[in-house]
């Protein structure tokens, strides 16, 4: 049982929840002093001392039953001994219709026989699920080995047989018994299925060392991430922006009295001689005032669905924060923000905006700002954009960036392109560059913590 526990852990930190070692030790102390005899009182104490937000909750429930049972599913039931010798002289004529593999498939459910775990593991190597390590793919796995069993022909043959019966005199009421049994068989091998599915990439994830994984998916481009590596991140967002809220909570301590003014300490200490005995310095701001426009096309949504996050859960060192989505128009989406976490208000916002291929417009997107949204900077603004640069050879409208740019106290542009591509093609990149301050290539989420690090410190 403990190294079943230590597997669900495993499993647990590869779902996206942070176990600690202390949180360990308190799950092993719980079932300790609980026993395991009651099953609801065992996934209550693992669940009181490993899980400590809601968020996580439906990733326990749903690995727990994997490691530690949910019952087996209605077993299978042999029609073959209830039938008459008649019965079954026309059964067996009505199956030799069918193919060896086929016929072997239906005598095995007529006589209610059971996959054996040496089935169920070639089974699952043919359909590729010793390399499954998603959840979500549990019930994908589970059709194709379904497939892989031929259950639609099946279904079709059994069927058939009935009918033969039928025609062969088998009465009505005889058929209908038989066909709620065969019914029964199938649903019971399927979820028998779907729990050797489930359970296999329970395992997969525990094997796995997430903290190799994530150090893995930190420095992968964005454009190589798939839909499980980018769940994956936005579970570990919120972690990685405590990191950086600490870092940068250790930096303020450090310089919370601001940068030597060595003009005004010898202008205040002129009546001792000049010796520095009241030391001034230049204040310092801490907490900027942020506008990000970011570009949500599809090749840019998960960098800036990234950048947001990971903003969002930053805002205590942040002022202010507007943020803005465009692909071939300009939204204000900060009320999205409001009382939801950061990726479901992106959700709202890509609902809203569905992305899509060759539509980008930065041009009249920026015209779109100028024209209802100009008054959100000002002197004490950090203007960052987050996008690629290309405009589909639409006007750039530079001069409007240019106007923005005078406006702000600084400029960051966050582009995930190679700088070699910024030209190139319907990129506009290179002519905005020279109105930026800074311009970052940020190709990984290792890029964004790295430039997100910077712009919260920077004057």
């Amino acid at each position: 049982m403990e190294e079943r526990i230590v597997q669900f852990i495993s499993a647990l930190r590869s779902g996206g929840i942070r176990v600690s070692l202390a949180e360990s030790a308190d799950a092993f102390s719980a079932v300790e002093n609980l026993g395991v005899q009651d099953r609801d009182t065992f996934r209550l104490s693992l669940r009181a001392t490993l899980v400590k937000d809601l968020e996580s909750l439906p990733t326990f429930e749903e690995l727990f039953p994997l490691f530690f049972g949910s019952g087996e599913p209605p077993p299978l039931m042999n029609l073959m001994e209830n039938l008459t010798e008649e019965e079954a002289n026309i059964l067996a004529e009505a199956l030799r219709q069918f193919g060896q593999r086929l016929q072997d498939m239906l005598e095995r459910l007529l006589r209610g026989e059971k996959l054996t775990p040496e089935e169920l593991e070639a089974l699952g190597q043919m359909v590729g699920l010793h390399h499954a390590d998603d959840l979500r793919y549990r019930e994908w796995m589970a059709r194709r080995m379904q497939r892989a069993l031929q259950f639609e022909q099946v279904r079709e043959a059994m069927q058939e047989i009935m009918e033969l019966m039928a025609q062969m005199g088998i009465n009505k009421e005889r058929l209908e018994q038989m066909r709620q049994l065969i019914a029964q068989n199938m649903d019971s091998l399927q979820e028998r299925l779907r729990q050797y599915a489930g359970q296999r990439i329970a395992e997969n994830m525990a094997e796995q060392r997430p903290e190799d994984a994530l150090d893995e998916l930190m420095e992968q481009p964005f454009h190589a991430l798939s839909d499980s590596d980018m769940q994956k991140l936005r579970q570990e967002v919120r972690r990685l922006a405590a990191l950086l809220r600490s870092r940068i909570a250790l930096r303020q301590k450090r310089a919370k009295s601001g940068h030597l003014d060595a003009k005004a300490t010898i202008r205040a200490n002129l009546k001792h001689g000049g010796v520095p005995f009241q030391i001034k310095h230049r204040d310092r701001t801490v907490k900027p005032k942020l506008v990000v426009i970011c570009d949500i096309s599809t090749s840019m949504r998960h960098c800036s669905e990234l950048m947001l996050s990971l903003l969002y859960e930053l805002q205590d060192q942040v002022s202010k924060t507007h943020a803005f989505a465009f692909i071939d128009h300009l939204e204000y989406i900060t009320p999205d923000f409001q009382g939801n976490r950061a990726n479901e208000a992106i959700q709202q916002v890509l609902i809203r905006m569905p992305p899509g291929y060759y539509s980008t417009d930065l041009g009249h997107s920026l015209q779109n700002f100028a024209d209802d949204y100009l008054d959100t900077i000002d002197q004490r603004t950090t203007l960052i954009v987050v996008g690629d640069g290309r405009n589909n050879y639409n006007d750039p409208r530079l001069d409007i960036f240019r106007k923005l740019a005078h406006r702000s106290s600084r400029t960051l542009w966050l582009n995930p392109e190679m700088p070699l591509l910024w030209g190139s093609g319907d990129s506009d990149m290179l002519e905005y560059v020279p109105l930026c301050d800074r311009v970052l290539q940020v190709s990984a989420l290792s890029d964004l913590m790295a430039a997100v690090d910077q712009l919260l410190v920077e004057k």
